[in-house]
């Protein structure tokens, strides 16, 4: 499935739309500046996929600091048969630079 751009994640978030988000950072990463999304860091994604089996046929979106670890996140879940991940490109740190603009 496509990845998700800043501006897309960003004009859902302010429309307050629900949907399964996923922030892959480690919990201190989180605790900093977060966007509302479930924590469940990248080491422990594969002991926590109970919490996300319901939305194995839905749409996921998951992130990070800069995309580099929500690809991966990505990679493993469609391992493990969740079909409609969504990375958010250029992370948290894009995000916040578009809030910025």
């Amino acid at each position: 499935m496509e990845d998700i751009t800043v501006e897309e994640l960003k004009e859902r978030l302010d429309n307050k739309e629900e949907f399964p988000f996923v922030d892959v950072r480690e919990e201190w990463e989180y605790e900093e500046d977060n966007l509302g999304a479930l924590n469940i860091p990248l080491g422990q994604l594969a002991a926590s996929l109970d919490e996300l089996e319901e939305y194995k046929d839905q749409e996921l979106v998951v992130h990070c600091r800069s995309g580099a670890r929500s690809a991966n996140a990505k990679k493993f879940l469609e391992t493990k048969g969740y079909t409609k991940v969504r990375n958010v490109l250029g992370g948290i740190m894009a995000y916040r630079e578009l809030e910025e603009e």
